[in-house]
């Protein structure tokens, strides 16, 4: 062999070893997705080693709420929604069901109705609420932030939940007794064990609560103002006014009244009392700044002793039960005449359950038959009496249940 045929054959061998592939000693891709399972599986059990700590905090938090040395084990109250946060996901969003026509016609586009489980709103929603048990009544909140609901009263003592308008449901009170709003919805007061609590509602949380002990019979009934209107005794007339910022509950208040239906937008309140000679049930309008001392009193009507009625939003007209020529009826009362002729006329059958008013001044209400029953008011000063019209989706033994606009 020539030397030039041996550098020709050296130069054609390294050719070939370039040519020909060698595997590498690691394999970057493999090893880029090896490391990344391993990253995510500590994540993961990260994650869950959280969520299990958090669980337990939020368990024994609620249990060393309802076990505080010195304060009741019954009822449990629960300040805002301690599944709501910080883990957004595991509140639910409920369904929202196609627009319907809940109430075939009677209230559409006026009030919004509770019809058992569910929420139907005057745009034609259908929120369903599963979570939340047998309602006792109900008011949007300001802002449209949603609607708080108030539960029936059971054993274990009353619930509130606000829903919001995408239809997630917050537990904010549960085993409560004696849930009281406020017109506009940013205030609620209860009654906890031997104390009255009144906090403010911001969004789905009940904040800066104060409290302080009341007797054995005494729970709110409302608000006037900024300040809780608060029936003594349950089996005897006599209210009072508890103004948290100026401290604990102070002795006073009347003596006469009996039941309060609402107040008016400037605080008045509404009220029955037991007035005049021999006595009787009239309607009264309170002065919450001298304590709750009688501006109006007026002793025509004769009234129901149920409780039931409702103060319009622009505070002018009462809807409360009564009686007319021997027979029960709803009554329109103008409380700017009140005590006046004509200042009292019949409305429709009467009122079972609460009365919502619509900024309009029309008043929506269950009668004993569940039916749903609208009063315009021009029409009763007309001499018309309204009556029930049947409302769909209802189960035995349920009625519906109207939600007013604007705190009404």
């Amino acid at each position: 062999m020539t030397e030039d045929e041996l550098e020709q054959a050296v130069r054609e061998t390294f050719a070939r070893r370039v040519a020909v592939a060698h595997p590498l000693a690691a394999d970057p891709a493999g090893l880029a997705i090896r490391r990344a399972d391993r990253a995510r599986r500590r994540r993961t059990v990260a994650g869950l080693a959280l969520a299990a700590v958090t669980t337990v905090g939020i368990s024994t938090g609620i249990a060393q709420l309802g076990q505080q040395p010195g304060r009741p084990t019954h009822p449990i109250v629960v300040l805002g929604d301690p599944y709501a946060s910080p883990l957004p996901n595991l509140t639910p969003t409920l369904p929202v069901a196609p627009p319907t026509d809940p109430a075939q016609g009677a209230g559409r586009g006026e009030v919004d109705l509770i019809l058992g489980a569910v929420l139907a709103t005057t745009s034609g929603q259908r929120l369903t609420l599963p979570d939340v048990g047998p309602a006792e009544r109900a008011q949007r909140l300001p802002d449209g932030a949603g609607w708080a609901v108030v539960g029936a009263p059971t054993a274990a003592g009353q619930a509130l939940w606000v829903v919001q308008p995408h239809g997630a449901v917050h537990l904010l009170l549960a085993g409560a007794r004696d849930i009281a709003l406020s017109r506009d919805g940013r205030q609620v007061a209860w009654r906890e064990g031997a104390e009255l609590v009144a906090a403010g509602i911001v969004g789905t949380q009940v904040v800066a609560a104060a409290r302080t002990p009341v007797p054995a019979g005494a729970v709110p009934v409302g608000f006037a103002g900024d300040a809780v209107l608060v029936r003594l005794d349950a089996g005897q007339p006599g209210h009072t006014l508890w103004r948290p910022a100026q401290g604990p509950l102070k002795s006073g208040g009347d003596r006469a009244t009996l039941r309060v239906y609402g107040t008016r937008p400037d605080g008045v309140v509404v009220a029955q009392v037991s007035a005049g000679t021999p006595r009787r049930l009239c309607l009264a309008l309170l002065d919450p700044t001298r304590n709750l001392a009688p501006a109006r009193t007026g002793c025509g009507p004769t009234l129901g002793d149920d409780g039931r009625g409702g103060v319009s939003a622009d505070g002018r007209w009462l809807l409360v039960n009564g009686r007319v020529g021997g027979e029960d009826r709803a009554l329109l009362v103008d409380l700017d005449r009140l005590g006046a002729t004509r200042a009292v006329r019949p409305a429709g059958p009467p009122v079972h359950g609460p009365v919502a008013w619509t900024p309009e001044g029309t008043a929506y209400y269950s009668d004993a038959r569940a039916g749903l029953v609208r009063v315009d008011v021009s029409r009763v000063l007309a001499g018309e009496e309204s009556s029930g019209a049947p409302v769909g989706g209802l189960g035995d033994g349920q009625r519906p249940i109207p939600v007013g606009r604007d705190g009404s």
